[in-house]
């Protein structure tokens, strides 16, 4: 069975359309996470446009 293709650009919330991972949840995912972030769809969108995608950031929004 070939691999499946990973592609959710239409509802892939990320304010950085010009971005080679837009839409590819699991290049997007490990890409953020070698560089200790999450991607934007893990955030609200108010903070998504930021552009701070820190876990830190992450943990902060989840506190309320």
């Amino acid at each position: 069975m070939p691999p499946r293709e990973c592609s959710n650009k239409r509802k892939c919330p990320c304010s950085w359309n010009d971005c080679e991972r837009h839409g590819k949840c699991c290049e997007c995912l490990a890409y953020h996470l070698k560089s200790d972030q999450l991607p934007g769809c893990c955030f609200p969108p108010e903070v998504e446009k930021t552009g701070d995608r820190s876990i830190n950031r992450f943990i902060k929004t989840r506190q309320g």
